[in-house]
């Protein structure tokens, strides 16, 4: 397991990541929420309020800052987060 500060613009977030069997699991958590990688669920992100983003097709945290949203939760979409928006503009607007 890798525990790691992310630098952004804004502030800083926490990083983690799980290597898994075939990919890794990571997740980058900011203040007000976090970007997840395509093995968690969206749909529960939203049952639970929580102000969240999903990319896909990642392996580190770099790929994540550099990927785009595919989803996004209603409670991030209140922050003005979109899908297609970079997960690092994402973060900075969770700071």
């Amino acid at each position: 397991m890798l525990v790691e500060q992310v630098y952004l613009e804004n502030g800083c977030a926490l990083g983690l990541k799980l290597d898994m069997e075939h990919a890794p699991l990571l997740v980058i958590r900011a203040k007000k929420g976090f970007v997840m990688c395509g093995y968690l669920n969206m749909e529960v992100a939203n049952k639970l309020g929580d102000v969240a983003v999903r990319v896909t097709g990642v392996k580190s945290f770099e790929d994540v800052l550099n990927a785009k949203a595919v989803d996004v939760s209603e409670a991030a979409k209140k922050l003005g987060i979109t899908a297609g928006m970079t997960a690092k503009d994402a973060l900075n607007k969770m700071i």
